[in-house]
């Protein structure tokens, strides 16, 4: 049997909403910043089979992204596999399942076959996620901050701009507040579609300049600041759809609440509702599920160091 582990994954904010003009000129599009963690993350499990068989937590998307990855090896080294989801997080929640789900399902059946060795960008294009943002792509091998260039006019998966681990102590506190899972599907193209065009540079320069620097500095409220700047400047383009840079007003309460309490990294990880706190260490982390516990579902994980694949 083959098991992979895989992060989830934090989305911090796009660096470029474009519009159809500007994505032909060549600017690069989207891009942006986002942090891989370890909890909750996707479990598959792979063995050979008689005949194929999903089981678990979304089985049928994992069949989906089996088939799709079956298709692109040779036909005379297809066979077919019993194909376990044993945890995986629930879709629509900010967390990045989609992409991890279907690099998951890759791996562990690349693993199986042979090819344990197959890099996250391969299976991205195989299993087809990375349309938008590569954040989870190339976080499901790295782990830690990642800084995504954005793509160009044909670009299957955007290029790593950058690649930060984060000090080993620091946590994150995940906050699910009573707020809908709406921002999927066509209301997320349709915000997509209204969003409005700024600078395609300004939040990648803040990522440069304050984001990067302050994790290699150890400097938390530095960038507790830099990430919240971030992460709300990247919520303006779809003010019009969300009504604001947040996804909800339960959404934007809280990160006013917790930044009121001094803690300095929070934000909405993608359309939410999942809300995001980084802070220094474990202490700090278990005082804000103590303080929270009672009013909305809370985790803490550690920052995670990229996906893991054992052999049974």
């Amino acid at each position: 049997m083959t098991r992979v582990i895989a992060p989830s994954r934090l989305h911090f904010g796009l660096f470029h909403v474009p519009t159809d003009g500007e994505h032909r000129a060549g600017v690069r599009a989207f891009g942006g910043v986002g942090l891989m963690i370890d909890t909750p993350g996707v479990v598959v499990t792979a063995e050979p089979a008689e005949s194929w068989r999903f089981e678990g937590m979304l089985a049928s998307r994992a069949q989906q992204f089996a088939m799709r990855f079956m298709q692109s090896i040779p036909e005379q080294n297809r066979r077919p596999f019993q194909v376990l989801v044993e945890r995986c997080p629930t879709e629509h929640t900010g967390l990045g399942v989609g992409t991890q789900l279907g690099l998951a399902v890759g791996k562990v059946l690349a693993a199986a076959l042979g090819e344990p060795d197959l890099e996250s960008r391969t299976l991205a294009n195989r299993v087809g996620r990375g349309e938008r943002s590569a954040i989870g792509v190339h976080g499901f091998d790295r782990g830690g901050l990642i800084v995504d260039a954005g793509k160009l006019p044909g670009e299957e998966v955007s290029p790593l701009l950058a690649h930060v681990r984060l000090p080993n102590e620091w946590r994150v506190v995940l906050f699910v507040p009573p707020a809908p899972a709406t921002w999927h599907g066509h209301l997320e193209r349709a915000a997509f579609a209204a969003a409005s065009s700024g600078d395609p540079n300004a939040l990648r320069q803040l990522a440069e300049t304050a984001i990067i620097p302050a994790i290699r500095a150890g400097d938390m409220h530095a960038f507790g600041d830099a990430i919240h700047e971030f992460n709300r400047r990247a919520g303006e383009p779809f003010a019009a759809a969300q009504g604001g840079p947040y996804a909800s007003a339960a959404i934007a309460e809280l990160i006013a609440e917790l930044r009121h309490s001094g803690i300095r990294a929070v934000g909405q990880s993608s359309w939410g509702p999942t809300v995001f706190a980084v802070v220094p260490d474990s202490d700090t982390a278990l005082s804000l599920v103590l303080r929270f516990g009672q009013r909305t579902p809370v985790s803490v994980a550690r920052i995670s160091t990229g996906h893991n694949v054992t052999m049974v």
